[in-house]
């Protein structure tokens, strides 16, 4: 099967599944039918999938990737010693573990197409990650706690495993305890990637943009967090702070760093 036949595919199933899309067509440009199925991923509820569908989303996706191109650690080089900085898109990283800033729900965004990081993350993935995530969300029995993170595999990203986290959100002034928290978002990811022996994580910008925290100060936790944990544990972590959506939080990390 080409790779435009698979996604015929996926588009047909994913439609076929609920009446409410009976009037919707398949588009015949290559860009529309990407941005229909992204759409339809999106707004999927974590219910079973099909093997023969899941097969060819999977082939489907491994084939995407490599039109869209990897990027690995060793092609990085770190401004400190285990620190590496990247903007690029964190769907496309190959390493041990990247973080994912999830929601309290923690099933992805169901916003079609939204340019949230936890989108881009659950649409690369594959159905199997909200699948996966619902089975956590159940097990617990309730909202994710925020400064808290939960792991799974990656599916068809090319790291090894996405770590959720749920920083907090910013409605006015920033307190003492909402940095406590955003700390805590990172220092729960790095030890439990250390649980799972993973030796490389790629960070987000845990909690700016939607969630509002200001980005200076969340760099600024981001880096001092990091490096305390660093040097506290001789387990060997290298740590890529990726700043893919704005060019000010590389230009902030950057500075930062550099310090």
């Amino acid at each position: 099967m080409k790779q435009e036949e698979r996604l015929d595919y996926l588009l047909q199933y994913l439609l076929s599944e609920d009446k409410a899309y009976a009037s919707i067509g398949i588009p015949e440009e290559m860009e529309e039918k990407r941005k229909l199925l992204r759409s339809l991923l999106n707004v999927r509820m974590p219910l079973p999938i099909s093997k023969e569908f899941l097969d060819v989303q999977d082939a489907y996706l491994k084939e995407r990737l490599q039109e869209r191109g990897i990027t690995k650690l060793s092609d990085l080089t770190p401004v400190q010693p285990g620190i590496f900085l990247w903007q690029g898109d964190i769907t496309t990283l190959v390493v041990d573990g990247i973080v994912n800033a999830a929601n309290s729900q923690m099933l992805g965004c169901f916003v079609p197409c939204h340019s949230c990081i936890d989108n881009a993350i659950h649409t690369y993935a594959g159905i199997q990650l909200r699948l996966a995530c619902l089975e956590i969300m159940q097990q617990k029995g309730h909202e994710e706690e925020i400064g808290r993170a939960e792991i799974t595999k990656a599916y068809n990203l090319p790291c090894r495993y996405v770590l959720h986290t749920v920083g907090p959100y910013i409605a006015g002034e920033v307190t003492e305890q909402d940095c406590e928290i955003l700390a805590s978002c990172y220092v729960s990811c790095l030890e439990k990637a250390k649980e799972y022996g993973l030796h490389s994580i790629a960070f987000c910008c845990i909690s700016t943009g939607e969630y509002h925290f200001p980005n200076e100060l969340a760099a600024q936790i981001a880096i001092k967090t990091v490096k305390q944990w660093q040097k506290a544990n001789p387990f060997r972590m290298e740590v890529i702070f990726n700043t893919v959506f704005k060019d000010t939080d590389k230009e902030i990390y950057k500075r930062l760093l550099q310090q």
